[in-house]
């Protein structure tokens, strides 16, 4: 074969090599393929051709010789990790223009401001390699023998520790290392096994809320990825990423704004300043990582992530602190202490009177002999008698602290985050699990809450006409239809973005800007990318709470005409408005007889559970635009009414059954929504919350009278009040408010941003977990993960059975600790010794602390909780009915217990030791009676003790 000739091929396939690069990552790839495929096919032709002609020869092996790579490596990124750190961390605007301003710092990403990445696996790799994750190095976490030292350094191990050194001692002394050392082993076991359950629980406990941690934490965020808009972890995001903010977002990494309107963000976190920053292109386009959007929409581009963001860093140095303890905790605590000084006080005159009785020679040893002789008895003895004497002391002290409280509300706690958990409901702070139990009112919202957040347009009027069946708009004038077009693309935070020509549309937003997208997109025949080339938008006015609606200016560019479009709460729109379009697409005045007529129209769509909106348009002055370069305001008066759309969002299956049962367990169930009064009325009663029929004259009222009330007619009123429609978030704090000065414990459900201050100033805040913003989540203290009422009423179910385990306990441990001080009080008093000793009662305590604690913590809510009344805000935690349990059951105990000590040797026929061991027996079997007895707390019929046929009913 002729070198001339492989030369040349060889020419050929390198000339082929060569990729340009401004091709695509997908097009480079192709042609990678095609010239693997064209090089094997090109030296198997020579090769052929070689053999054909001379069929002896050999190509000889070249000693030198060229490797081709036909994979094409990732290019690498134009501009370094620190050189973007530093221009954010400076906000330095010089540094950014040198850079080539924003656009250069996208095209150095390699990435694009209307594509984004691509969502390509190689590229995702490479790109998380050059700049990192989008992840936090946090400190490590305690490890488990710090929660063990954490228990040893407890003021009642420290007390059983002495006392268990000073058994072991004297015991071995006085009774020999053969026996005496049983007692002081036996404690030190006790203590062991105390502290092993209590560093476990609180071991386990961190590692729930480490868990929960990261739920939480892993938000959910619109990126652009290929030109397609979706929704990925916060954690997946990476550098070059085109990121989607709107109101309420939170900003997931350092970076530079693209494009948006009225973009104002909440630096607080960052600089401790309250102020609101806004975001432009020109003065100021840097965002950072943990920031919040309290105002209008935009883009931004990842110029970092993870630990290379400020924010990043801040974290790294912060551990979360899952110590945290509830009011019911610090009561108990309180409690604890209390009766530990009752111990105390008690063991003391036990001390006392055994010395008194030991000196004064009342006291006899197994013989009947004196124990105490004058001058006789040796030092040895008094001694021995003296330890035993404070072993006594000590074994009261120890039977008075109710240690397993502490433990019972730790398990009770945890059980119960765990089981809402499963149940749709994430706890962010552990006192709201108890808070929940005691609550008296709770404010919801209607839409996503009571209604399945569903939305879709069921009804559509042009002028005074109703378009039953949708689709049929052969009537309607072409340039009418135009406009609606061009308000709903162009008046949106939503979008529409269609895979390939024949796939279905997809559509993001929120309920309601998707339900008028796709009636747009199905209905209208809108192409929402055609008009957005048309147009460029001049000012946006974004939507909020207060105003109820949304306009943009914008101009046509065909014929440089501006135009207002606004959309929003119908009500409001109508009262902007000065005239409508009919259908033929004529224009009419809009006179009071007429605007009448339309108020009819919306009141009875809203009647029938429809939310009503509307849109309206008008031409402006091209010279109004260009006197002022950035207008501030949109045009407000005198404007043509479109048309009007009714939106159906239907209640969610089963809350009416919810909101009944809150209501039979005395719970009062308040609807506050932006809504107007009639569509809030039929959602209302649909859900339960108004009866048919119901006067709602007090019961229904808007929020700008509630709102105009004086302070006294507000407190008068606030209690009757069943529903509040047309409300602000300023007028549900009000409410909650008022609600809390009139002594009752408020739930709050709430998703957006402007829902925080009253979500902080409710005694529990719920948020929602799909709808909610993450301002709301942060503000709440229990996300509903599935933003249904019905897991509102399973939470609020949780809080009951939190506080009635505990209150099992309490009643079971104080039962126990009554009993056990008084017989060895009356014992120590009358015979000069205890009959139960400080070992026997460890041990009943240590079962009763950790079986007893985790066999009444974990009993799951039943209906009967929801039969009751809600606890309130003052009710004590002893109740009048538990202490009518408790005494009887005590005193039934201490009486059986002194029979027995005092006539226990002539009834049975026994000697001392096995009197006391009967009466260790018989003290053990009274609380297992018990505890099977107190896992229902009854207001009547439960003072039978441990009959069997109640022991059997409970034992389900």
């Amino acid at each position: 074969m002729s070198p001339w000739i492989l030369s040349k091929n060889l020419a050929c396939i390198e000339s082929l090599l060569q990729i340009p690069n401004s091709v695509s990552v997908q097009k480079k790839k192709w042609h990678s393929a095609f010239v693997t495929i064209y090089c094997s096919r090109a030296l198997l032709s020579i090769y052929k051709k070689s053999v054909t002609k001379n069929p002896s020869i050999e190509i000889p092996l070249s000693s030198s010789y060229t490797v081709i790579n036909v994979k094409p490596e990732i290019e690498s990124f134009q501009i370094d990790q620190t050189s973007l750190v530093e221009l954010l961390k400076e906000k330095n605007l010089a540094q950014l223009q040198q850079l080539g301003g924003i656009d250069g710092v996208v095209s150095a990403l390699k990435t694009g401001a209307e594509q984004g990445i691509s969502s390509d696996d190689e590229e995702v790799a490479a790109r998380r390699e050059a700049f990192g994750s989008n992840t936090y190095t946090k400190p490590p976490s305690r490890g488990f023998l710090s929660y063990v030292w954490e228990a040893l350094q407890d003021l009642t191990i420290v007390i059983l520790m002495v006392c268990a050194a000073l058994s072991l001692g004297f015991g071995m002394k006085v009774h020999g290392a053969k026996e005496g050392w049983i007692d002081g082993v036996s404690i030190i076991i006790a203590i062991f096994l105390v502290i092993a359950v209590s560093a476990v629980s609180n071991f386990r406990q961190n590692r729930q809320f480490d868990k929960l941690s990261k739920v939480s934490n892993n938000i959910q965020i619109d990126v652009l990825r290929g030109g397609r808009r979706q929704k990925i972890s916060i954690f997946e995001i990476l550098v070059g990423d085109v990121i989607c903010l709107k109101i309420g977002d939170q900003v997931p990494a350092d970076g530079l704004f693209l494009e948006g309107h009225s973009l104002q963000i909440d630096e607080s976190s960052m600089t401790g300043e309250s102020d609101h920053v806004e975001i432009n292109r020109g003065q100021n386009p840097f965002l950072f990582s943990g920031t919040k959007v309290v105002d209008g929409y935009g883009r931004m581009v990842v110029t970092s992530v993870g630990m290379n963001t400020t924010w990043g860093q801040m974290m790294s140095q912060l551990s979360r602190d899952s110590n945290e303890q509830t009011p019911l905790q610090a009561r108990l605590n309180k409690l604890t202490s209390s009766i530990g000084k009752v111990g105390l006080a008690v063991a003391f005159i036990v001390l006392v009177v055994l010395f008194v009785r030991y000196f004064t020679g009342t006291t006899k040893d197994e013989n009947g002999n004196q124990e105490f002789i004058g001058g006789k008895t040796k030092f040895d003895d008094i001694l021995n008698s003296s330890v035993e004497f404070i072993a006594a002391a000590v074994t009261i002290v120890v039977v008075a602290i109710p240690e397993g409280l502490p433990l019972a509300v730790t398990l009770t706690l945890a059980y119960s985050m765990k089981r809402m958990m499963a149940d749709k409901a994430m706890v962010r702070k552990l006192s709201a699990c108890e808070t929940m139990g005691s609550a008296t009112t709770i404010c919801t919202d209607k839409t996503g809450t009571l209604t399945m957040n569903q939305m879709k347009v069921t009804k559509f009027w042009l002028g005074k006409e109703s378009t039953e069946q949708l689709g049929a708009y052969s009537s309607v004038a072409p340039y009418v239809i135009e406009l609606f077009r061009e308000g709903i693309a162009l008046n949106t935070t939503g979008s529409v973005y269609r895979p390939s020509f024949g796939m279905e549309y997809e559509i993001t937003g929120s309920p309601t800007e998707k339900a008028i997208l796709s009636w747009a997109v199905e209905d209208l025949n809108m192409d929402m990318e055609e008009i957005t080339r048309k147009c460029s938008i001049l000012h946006v006015e974004a939507f909020n709470s207060q105003k109820k609606r949304s306009g943009v200016l914008l101009k046509r560019k065909i014929d440089g005409s501006v135009q207002v479009h606004w959309k929003g709460a119908a009500e409001m729109i109508l009262a902007m408005c000065s005239s409508y379009y009919d259908a033929s697409g004529i224009i009419k005045d809009l006179d009071d007889n007429q605007k009448s007529e339309f108020q009819q129209i919306i009141q009875g769509m809203a009647a029938s559970s429809l939310r009503c909106i509307a849109f309206a348009h008008n031409r402006v002055q091209t010279q109004e635009v260009q006197d002022s370069d950035a207008p501030k305001s949109l045009k407000e008066e005198g404007l043509v009414l479109l048309g009007l759309v009714g939106i159906k969002d239907p209640c969610r299956p089963g809350v009416k059954r919810a909101v009944e049962d809150c209501q039979y367990a005395g719970v009062n169930v308040k609807m506050i929504t932006g809504d107007n009064v009639f569509t809030a009325k039929a959602i209302a009663t649909e859900c339960g919350i108004l009866r048919p029929g119901q006067d709602t004259k007090e019961a229904v009222i808007e929020g700008e009278k509630f709102r105009n009330y004086t302070e006294e007619e507000r407190m008068e009123k606030v209690d009757k009040i069943c529903v509040m429609a047309r409300s602000s978030p300023f007028d549900k704090l009000l409410m909650v408010q008022c609600l809390k000065r009139k002594g009752h414990v408020v739930g709050v459900t709430g998703d957006g941003t402007n829902d925080a201050p009253a979500l902080k100033e409710a005694d529990i805040g719920l948020s929602m977990g799909i709808q909610g913003t993450e301002v709301a989540k942060e503000s709440s203290d229990i996300v509903i993960l599935d933003d249904n009422f019905a897991s509102v009423a399973t939470v609020l179910k949780w809080g009951r059975c939190v506080y009635n385990n505990i209150q099992k306990f309490i009643q079971f441990q104080l039962t126990v600790n009554v009993a056990a001080l008084v017989i060895n009080f009356v014992a120590a008093v009358s015979a000069g010794k205890v009959p139960l000793t400080a070992v026997q009662l460890l041990w009943v305590n240590l079962i009763m602390d950790t079986l007893g604690a985790l066999a009444l913590a974990t009993e799951r809510p039943t209906k009967e909780l929801m039969d009751k009344p809600p606890v309130g805000r003052t009710a004590p935690l002893i109740t009048n009915i538990m202490w009518r349990n408790l005494l009887p059951q005590a005193l039934y105990q201490i009486s059986v217990l002194l029979i027995l000590q005092f006539k226990g040797k002539s009834i049975f026929g026994v000697d001392e030791k096995v009197k006391d061991t009967l009466i260790f027996n018989t003290f053990v079997l009274c609380q297992v009676f018990l505890i099977n007895h107190l896992r229902s707390i009854r207001k009547t019929g439960d003072n039978h003790f441990f009959s069997i046929n109640h022991l059997r009913s409970n034992s389900h």
